[in-house]
């Protein structure tokens, strides 16, 4: 059985940063994409940044330039830096894999960590 444990998040002022990690245990051969996924109250979950094992990565329009995925082979670790954070990046951030796509979900989740932007 595959699992994620989130760390990082927090309060950050707008134009701050932040770091989000999430460590895969269990069946982690099966890994292949993993990504991040944030939900705003009131909207939908939406895809922020995803990463395959051979670093292929992909981001969209509304955080590409701002956040940077990176993984951990070795260590079964994703992570999320997060630079000039705007208050609309407010969310609920979660980890997932066990999908072979960069724009697909898959069926593992993290438990979730909130990222507040707020002066």
């Amino acid at each position: 059985q595959l699992q994620l444990v989130q760390s990082g998040g927090g309060l950050v002022q707008p134009g701050g940063s932040l770091t989000l990690s999430c460590a895969a245990s269990g069946d982690t051969f099966s890994i292949n994409v993993m990504g991040w996924y944030r939900q705003a109250p009131g909207k939908q979950r939406e895809l922020v940044a995803s990463i395959t094992r051979g670093g292929e990565t992909y981001y969209p329009y509304s955080v590409k330039g701002r956040f940077t995925i990176s993984r951990d082979n070795a260590e079964d670790t994703v992570y999320l830096q997060m630079n000039s954070l705007k208050p609309e990046d407010t969310a609920v951030y979660y980890c997932n894999t066990g999908s072979l796509s960069l724009l697909i979900r898959g069926d593992v989740w993290g438990q979730g960590t909130q990222v507040t932007v707020s002066s």
